[in-house]
């Protein structure tokens, strides 16, 4: 069994130390970019202009990043039915055995 600590109210696990020291650090830099946004010495109408360009952006290259995994699935699924195909003579010898 892994040995199990607390601080405050939040317990982990040893086990996972890479994964929450990750999390954390992903979080802290989230929160510090928002922070120099709001910092900048830009209007709020170029704040804006520049957020909403930014979202779009990653909204795009979500959609691309989601179109390639897609491109992949179906790769791999293409991939997976030639080798079915490849391996049914094998199986059926083998069956018959």
């Amino acid at each position: 069994m892994d040995a199990i600590k607390t601080m405050g109210d939040y317990r982990y696990s040893e086990k996972n130390r890479t994964a929450t020291a990750m999390t954390f650090l992903l979080v802290g830099l989230g929160i510090g970019a928002i922070a120099a946004l709001f910092l900048t010495p830009k209007t709020g109408k170029q704040m804006r202009r520049l957020m909403r360009r930014k979202y779009q952006d990653a909204r795009d290259e979500v959609e691309e990043l989601s179109d390639r995994a897609g491109d992949y699935w179906e790769k791999g699924s293409e991939w997976a039915s030639e080798q079915k195909e490849r391996v049914a003579p094998i199986v059926r010898k083998l069956r018959k055995s």
